[in-house]
């Protein structure tokens, strides 16, 4: 997962040796990847996708490594007041403006990653980037662990064959989509 751009790795260095930033290793983001591993996909996208468009490339991987900088594990309630989804973005900006010496615009990249779920609007095209990137990076790695355990589990892995034979009883479409269900099966 370590990138070899040397450019980029010497951007978010401070970033990324920092103790407290490497404790997001121990929370779990989506599905089997952490937040650390999340924060650095997201974190290299955005670097790469700015360094192309010649966009503000250093304050995107930077801010973009520090969005989901929460540290508690989201599927538990505790003590916390509000919906995660919701409030995580001001709690990762508060905990990385203890940390770093953030500018405004890479304050305003974290606080509004969660937009449009969240009404904090991103003030920057950076900071629009990573809404985009961050949905992004969720749906590859909620997919990848999917894909993985469907390989896995036999039951699972043929319990999509069954909805193909109820569709097939359904319409005349039926036999196209049990086809196409029965060669996607080939893993």
């Amino acid at each position: 997962m370590i990138d070899n751009n040397l450019e980029f790795q010497e951007l978010i260095h401070d970033i990324i040796t920092n103790e407290t930033v490497q404790k997001m290793k121990n929370y779990r983001q989506h599905c089997d990847t952490n937040c650390y591993e999340h924060c650095y996909m997201a974190s290299r996208y955005s670097y790469k996708i700015c360094k192309k468009l010649a966009w503000d490339y250093k304050s995107a991987a930077r801010a973009a490594m520090l969005h989901d900088l929460f540290l508690y594990d989201w599927r538990e309630k505790g003590d916390r007041k509000g919906f995660h989804a919701f409030t995580h973005p001001k709690k990762a900006l508060e905990n990385a403006s203890n940390l770093f010496d953030l500018s405004d615009k890479e304050k305003n990249i974290i606080v509004s990653h969660m937009w449009p779920l969240t009404v904090k609007l991103p003030k920057s095209k950076e900071g629009l980037l990573l809404t985009f990137v961050d949905k992004y990076c969720a749906i590859y790695e909620s997919s990848k662990y999917l894909k993985k355990n469907l390989k896995n589990n036999t039951y699972i892995k043929y319990a999509y064959l069954i909805l193909g034979f109820v569709f097939l009883s359904l319409n005349k479409w039926g036999k196209i989509v049990i086809v196409s269900i029965i060669r996607s099966s080939m893993f």
